[in-house]
């Protein structure tokens, strides 16, 4: 059945068929159109954030918390330029995301009109579609077309330019189906070359990726894992696909992650690698994993197989399609071997010794061992914790343990500036959560104008802001490679606790982790947005390292 409605209105029908209920953008002239239709849309909210970098963040960590496509908009070139770090964080981080971009009238094309860019060329190399509109009635085909491709196979962004002309003219619209996510078998014959290859196996491994988390195959992968009496490790940035305290999880290959976490993957000799696509990061720089290893390679996404390790079996398969079926074949097999048992136990005792944070109170000094173990005694069991890029991670990633599923939301592109943004996104999609963010001040003052928009938007999140006065992962690395030549590493002092209650959110320093506790439980109990200013000594630069220590290693 055909309507009668503006471009606009065809654009915000199709939101709303995708049930999608907030639009994250900064407001612009070239698409008052679509903004002016959403105002007549009762379920769909549109959040005004105060950079469209913070909008692109917050749209994207509502997609990861959702499961459905996070909505950004933006004007131009100038606004798609600023929301461009988070169409590149959807992409690396396989989330699904529609982006829609006013752009320069029809008839100015080509002359470059005021913030013209070609929009589709712009961010096509960071996108899985791109597409301008030149036809009004084709907007329910195109749009449709732009959710579909965001949600199937690997998800990602997809990138919608809008010319302003075409959203205020009127014509009939035909609307299509909402397309499901397809979810794609392995068939019965791959299920059992796969439990074939694993019985050959004296040290398997299974290392899960976001492909886990978007399949929702969570509890079929620790099916799976308990049956076989496989040891589970997640890749970068995706520690909550199984619960941390389980005695077959045995840790996450990051960014700083012990050596001796490391050596797991070096000593499997098979790797039954589920909905990853095997990142540098996740990988060690490629170097962890050998070609004398016996890879079981299953993924949504067909050119992810063999993209980096050629597969001895690659299987295109959704990650709970495939792991339901694993769980059915798996009981006619005589597998789990007695040696497995042994195998993940030796692991596992690896992952508590190097995990393990002895109970501390320091008065005079802030260890961020002791930040890590608060948060992990105080917050419900499903908070949900994002993140930003920065060195003051590796001490949440390296000791926090997550133990109920969805309760990570951070970027594995290592966007700086996405904690807070993030944290918003996710608390606006689940609202009865409880939501952290943690940042050092380097990230944090990227998007610390979004804790206003906290505010104006009623969202109670808790930013932790770790402040050193210095971008910290640079200068570490500067100090192994040209140790004691510091140059634009040093940051100014900022008084964030200040900042914050500029900003109207609850603030607090704290200069010892000692008192952090009692910082933690106030800002939780004040119920609107809350910051805690963590103050670090820039001396302690990593997990495994201070400055003087690196130095030294430098000059041997």
């Amino acid at each position: 059945m055909s309507e009668t409605m503006t471009g606009a209105q065809a654009v915000v029908k199709c939101i709303k068929l995708e049930q999608i209920d907030k639009v994250f953008c900064v407001p612009g002239e070239s698409y008052l159109d679509v903004m002016d239709a959403i105002y007549d849309e009762e379920t769909i909210e549109l959040v005004s954030t105060r950079h469209e970098g913070g909008a692109s963040f917050m749209a994207e960590a509502y997609g990861k918390a959702t499961g459905k496509p996070g909505v950004a908009m933006a004007t131009r070139g100038v606004g798609g330029a600023n929301l461009a770090i988070g169409i590149h964080t959807a992409y690396q981080d396989s989330t699904p995301m529609v982006v829609f971009l006013g752009q320069v009238d029809s008839k100015f094309r080509g002359r470059e009109g005021f913030q013209e860019v070609e929009l589709d060329q712009f961010f096509m190399h960071i996108s899985k579609w791109t597409v301008e509109i030149r036809d009004v009635e084709r907007i329910p085909e195109l749009v449709q077309r732009a959710f579909r491709i965001a949600k199937s196979g690997r998800p990602g962004p997809v990138v919608v330019s809008l010319p302003a002309d075409i959203l205020a003219q009127t014509t009939e619209m035909e609307f299509g189906p909402i397309s499901r996510k397809p979810r794609p078998k392995l068939a019965e014959e791959e299920a059992r070359q796969c439990l074939s290859l694993l019985s050959s196996s004296e040290k398997p491994l299974i290392i899960a990726g976001g492909g886990v988390t978007a399949s929702n195959a969570e509890a079929a992968l620790l099916a799976f894992a308990e049956k076989m009496n496989i040891p589970v490790l997640a890749s970068f940035r995706r520690h909550d696909v199984f619960p941390n305290n389980h005695p077959l999880y045995v840790g996450h290959s990051g960014l700083g992650t012990f050596q001796s976490l490391l050596q797991t993957i070096r000593e499997a000799d098979t790797i039954f690698a589920i909905g990853t696509r095997f990142s540098e990061v996740t990988t060690q720089g490629y170097s962890v994993i050998s070609p004398k290893q016996t890879i079981i390679h299953i993924d949504i996404e067909y050119s992810t197989l063999g993209k980096v390790y050629p597969p001895q079996l690659g299987i295109v398969s959704d990650a709970k399609e495939a792991l339901e079926t694993l769980n059915q074949l798996a009981d006619n097999t005589a597998l789990p071997k007695e040696d497995w048992k042994k195998w993940a136990e030796e692991r596992r005792t690896v992952y508590e010794q190097v995990t393990f944070i002895p109970k501390m109170s320091n008065s005079d000094k802030v260890d961020m061992k002791q930040i890590i173990r608060t948060l992990q005694e105080k917050l419900p069991d499903d908070a949900i914790l994002t993140n930003d890029a920065g060195n003051f991670s590796a001490w949440l990633h390296s000791y926090f343990q997550f133990s109920e599923p969805k309760t990570y939301v951070g970027p594995t592109s290592g966007a700086m500036g996405y904690g807070v943004p993030g944290a918003v996104g996710v608390k606006m999609a689940k609202p009865d959560r409880t939501v952290v963010s943690l940042s050092g001040d380097g990230g944090f003052m990227m998007t610390v104008q979004e804790l206003e928009t906290a505010v104006r938007y009623h969202t109670p999140i808790v930013a932790l802001v770790f402040n050193n006065s210095m971008y910290g992962t640079i200068r570490m690395h500067q100090e192994k490679t040209f140790p004691e030549r510091v140059i634009g590493t040093d940051l100014g002092s900022v008084h964030f606790c200040e900042l914050g209650q500029a900003l109207g959110v609850f603030s607090q320093r704290v200069a010892a982790d000692a008192d952090f506790e009692d910082a933690l439980s106030k800002a939780l109990d004040s119920g609107r947005p809350a910051m805690i200013e963590i103050m670090c000594n820039p001396e302690n630069i990593s997990v495994q390292s201070t400055i003087t220590e690196l130095r030294n290693a430098a000059r041997k």
